[in-house]
């Protein structure tokens, strides 16, 4: 992943999908979601766990539009909900410039 900050700002997504991840945020703790989404330790870096629900979140997007029988809405809301909270633990360097934390776009 070469331009994190460009892949959060550019991501867009449906409204409802966006709307059950960002009242799960204030669920969210690492300690407890992170390795049961993404299967990381705990002690991963924030841009590598960034990148990893970045990847996790494709695959289920294209799932998603494929309308494939195994796709799961739950799962797929888990891993906005970590990447939401995740992205809010990037340096600031590494952040979009006008944000504390990934707030997606909505289709």
């Amino acid at each position: 992943m070469t331009n994190l900050p460009e892949q959060l700002t550019n991501l867009r997504r449906p409204r409802l999908l966006i709307r059950a991840a960002r009242h799960g945020v204030s669920s969210y703790r690492r300690s407890r979601d992170l390795q049961r989404i993404t299967g990381q330790a705990q002690s991963a870096s924030s841009r590598a766990v960034v990148e990893s629900l970045l990847l996790q979140e494709e695959t289920a997007e294209q799932t998603r539009k494929a309308h494939d029988g195994t796709y799961s809405a739950g799962k797929h809301i888990e891993i906005l909900i970590a990447l939401m909270a995740e992205s809010r633990n990037l340096p600031v360097e590494t952040r979009p410039a006008t944000r504390t934390g990934w707030r997606p776009k909505t289709v």
